[in-house]
């Protein structure tokens, strides 16, 4: 972890540290990760809290045991409880004369970069303005294919389009535990290996949607946009200020050196591919290691629908996603091209300069 405080930081609180059961609010907590995020902005910090328990806090008020599977009725459990959410946010950030603002997300938000640009905007306004940001995933309107899917994965989005030299992932959770050596909690991982991704589990929470294995996933992303990643226990006294005066009794993820600028990581994490093209052994190195574009000649197999200008996964000959990238051709265009030099394209497209498949520019290696 760098020695200089951040300047900008992303919180993300899940369920199981803002309750003490479905439906009630653990407001003691609450009120003292609220003293710990107003330390923190008096140091020079900008925080912006992701904040879960909208849909458990709903479940309580209709005495609902278990979460719903019905979607309509889960939205129904996240409209009555993000307002109580909220109130409680606002009254333990008033001793601090601190305003909180509440925005709801969904992925499509994000995904569309002229959405995305506004939400990042709207931040930097609240930001400016001396507010805390209390941020959740719009549950009341989202459906499957405008999901997050969890709050671990919005807040690594999140930190990546505000630009937040750290995440601070506060759950259950204390850290990431090896259970297969020691035991222990790892202090420090320098890389994410396969390894290290076989440590995480799931979660058996009620209320919960992720595990570790969604706090390591957002953390591969976060980590991409040259954001430090803490994850660490809720329930820890003064743990955020402790994180940040270097005791820290979680773990923490080394960012990657060299971050993707903003673009390219719209491309590789806000986006869902709309489909699939498979490329031949050759190819592979030539993206991977030589930082090449995508040529049709490489091309060996092509999946779904897609138009050009949409982004697509980049697969190698054993299904394994390579990259992903803003693909220049439809998906007939791009099946008719398969296997062809550009020399024997260009007679098919007298006129197009660029002839190849994804451009380097548009390709990101994941």
């Amino acid at each position: 972890m760098a020695s200089s405080l951040p300047k900008r930081v992303v919180v993300k609180l899940g369920t199981g540290v803002l309750t003490h059961g479905i439906g009630q609010l653990n407001t003691d907590r609450i009120a003292s990760l609220a003293a710990g995020i107003a330390v923190l902005r008096a140091r020079g910090m900008e925080v912006i809290v992701v904040s879960s328990g909208a849909v458990g806090l709903g479940m309580g008020r209709l005495e609902l045991k278990r979460k719903p599977a019905d979607v309509s009725k889960k939205q129904a459990c996240a409209a009555i409880g993000q307002s109580l959410l909220m109130q409680t946010w606002q009254r333990a950030f008033d001793p601090h004369g601190t305003t909180v603002a509440q925005v709801l997300l969904t992925h499509e938000d994000l995904r569309s970069r002229h959405r995305h640009l506004g939400v990042k905007a709207c931040l930097e306004e609240l930001i400016a303005y001396g507010v805390v940001p209390v941020i959740n995933e719009n549950d009341t309107v989202s459906a499957a294919e405008i999901k997050f899917g969890d709050n671990d994965t919005l807040s690594a989005m999140v930190a990546g389009l505000v630009g937040a030299q750290h995440l601070v992932i506060l759950s259950t959770a204390p850290g990431l535990i090896d259970m297969k050596g020691t035991g222990k909690i790892l202090p420090v991982v320098e890389r994410i290996t396969p390894e290290i991704e076989a440590m995480a589990g799931g979660t058996t929470d009620i209320t919960a949607t992720g595990g570790m294995i969604s706090k390591i996933s957002a953390a591969k992303v976060a980590l991409r946009a040259g954001c430090g990643v803490f994850i660490a226990s809720g329930a820890e006294p003064d743990i955020l200020g402790r994180l940040f005066a270097g005791d820290n009794p979680g773990t923490f993820f080394v960012p990657v050196r060299e971050p993707l600028e903003s673009r390219k990581r719209w491309i590789a994490f806000y986006q869902r591919p709309a489909g699939a093209i498979v490329v031949n052994a050759n190819a592979v190195p030539a993206i991977r290691e030589q930082g090449r574009s995508l040529l049709a000649i490489g091309v060996t197999d092509v999946r779904g629908r897609f138009a050009a200008g949409e982004v697509v996964n980049i697969l190698g000959p054993d299904d394994a996603v390579l990259a992903r990238g803003e693909v220049a051709f439809d998906d007939a265009e791009v099946r008719a091209m398969a296997g062809k030099s550009t020399d024997e394209l260009r007679p098919r497209f007298p006129g197009r300069k660029r002839l190849e498949v994804v451009h380097r520019d548009d390709l990101v290696v994941l």
